[in-house]
């Protein structure tokens, strides 16, 4: 028996075999399993596309394909094609892992293979996050982008969308999930390359020792580095999040800061001023946004929350109705009652409010408008991701926050109006209803004897 010798574009095997070693076999093997789950998993494979453009369809995904551009050869990680009738969506894939990092020269190469060849669009996958802050990870000329759309996921996202279309939304053969679950099982060894948040950068200590002896200028290079890893990290906390949840958290950016540059140059001004970095998560259905402030100079992590407080009865039943809702909630959280029509708050911890609701009670002759809830814990101090690092404890923190107090607090909605109380209409009393049809009939019949004879002993006028 010979051996089996693949097309030209050899298939995406989940579990590939190759010669090369180090950091290049763990790029081909993550991108040929990737592959291989996204064509073999339906689910998957639709919730990872749909985002990039491509339409439902029948997948088909390959390894190592290569093209001629100008003479000299490319060959992209992967390809992708979507069929749907007659039309294709092909995508192009280029993969990193571990702290590879993407090169301009290379995504332009892919881009023009692109345009070339009527391609829809490139993938790029590494462990590099895009925030807010970085709407793509390297300098692209933006020309190569007009008929194709490039866009970068990190390989947390990828792990992401696994965890949560196999344990929240479900794969519908139980093979193909079982398949799905060996990915997860493959991206969440580290020996895969792929790699969570781990680290803060070189900077980090001059940076957080500086903010407590208030040294840092905003030009600093460490400060820059530090201020773009924090919404690298706000991101993580997010893809977190999602996969304990099930549902789509992101960064919430206030429109002022909608623009990278400003973004990353008002984070720069914070931290060096007040030693500061400040960020905000949106999780569906919950109350309001989570703030989330990490203080440098006080080596504390506070996370926030504004509550609108309920429109109808007193300050002591608003405050009541808040304090009802936090019964999981820890004693030192902090409950700021804000005073409608005024600058001035009332505050106090939960224990206090449980024990002393008047604590954050205003004047008979004034109303709480709403309430800002939060929990303030110590910061870790290491650049990693160890135990007890900044990473670690800002992530403890935060789940912490969500899992004791968000998840049972919910907004207030007024009540449904109630119709107000009417008199009876007049008409029959119940004792006068007929109790069946055959009385009914009866009784018909008899209003209209009575009528005939009326009117027959009725003269005419």
């Amino acid at each position: 028996m010979g051996l089996i010798v693949d097309e030209k574009w050899p298939v995406a095997r989940l579990i590939p075999i190759t010669s090369a070693s180090g950091v290049e076999a763990q790029e081909r093997n993550a991108a040929s399993a990737l592959l291989a789950v996204v064509a073999n998993v339906k689910e998957f494979g639709r919730s990872l596309l749909k985002p990039l453009g491509a339409p439902a369809g029948t997948i088909q995904t390959f390894v190592e394909t290569p093209f001629l551009l100008e003479g000299s050869k490319v060959r992209p990680d992967g390809l992708i094609t979507v069929t749907r009738g007659t039309k294709s969506w092909v995508c192009l894939v280029e993969t990193k892992v571990g702290a590879a990092s993407l090169e301009a020269g290379q995504m332009h190469s892919y881009l023009d293979v692109c345009k070339e060849h009527g391609f829809d669009a490139v993938l790029s996958i590494s462990n590099h996050y895009v925030t807010a802050s970085s709407s793509y990870p390297i300098e692209i000329d933006k020309r190569r982008l007009r008929k194709v759309s490039l866009v970068h996921r990190s390989w947390v996202d990828v792990l992401t969308e696994a965890v949560v279309q196999k344990e929240h939304r479900g794969v519908s053969d139980p093979d193909q999930a079982y398949i799905l679950g060996e990915l997860i099982r493959y991206l969440s060894d580290p020996r895969s390359g792929v790699v969570t948040f781990n680290n803060m950068g070189s900077g980090w200590t001059k940076v957080k020792d500086g903010a407590r002896a208030q040294t840092l200028r905003k030009t600093d290079p460490e400060v820059i580095d530090v201020a773009s890893r924090w919404d690298d990290l706000i991101r993580y906390l997010c893809l977190h999040l999602t996969m304990e949840l099930g549902r789509d958290v992101k960064p919430a950016v206030v429109k002022a800061e909608s623009l990278p540059v400003t973004r990353l140059s008002n984070l720069k001004d914070s931290l060096a001023r007040r030693g500061v970095l400040y960020g905000a998560v949106a999780v569906p259905d919950v109350a309001g946004l989570i703030n989330i402030d990490a203080d440098l100079r006080s080596r504390q992590i506070t996370l926030g929350i504004d509550v609108d407080a309920p429109k109808e009865g007193r300050s002591r039943g608003r405050v009541s109705w808040l304090v009802r809702q936090l019964k999981q909630a820890p004693d030192d959280t902090r409950i700021e009652a804000r005073i409608a029509r005024s600058q001035a708050s009332l505050a106090g911890t939960l224990g206090t409010i449980r024990s002393e609701p008047d604590a954050v009670i205003p004047p008979s002759d004034k109303e709480i408008r709403g309430f800002h809830i939060s929990l303030a814990r110590n910061m870790g101090l290491k650049r990693d991701a160890s135990k007890g690092s900044f990473i670690e404890t800002t992530a403890a923190a935060t789940e912490e926050f969500y899992r004791l107090i968000l998840q049972d607090l919910r907004p207030w909605k007024p009540a449904p109006p109630k119709m107000k109380a009417r008199e009876p209409l007049p008409g029959p009393g119940l004792e006068d209803v007929p109790s069946s049809v055959e009385e009914a009939v009866e009784v018909a019949h008899h209003e209209q004897v009575e009528d005939l004879q009326h009117f027959r002993e009725t003269p005419p006028s």
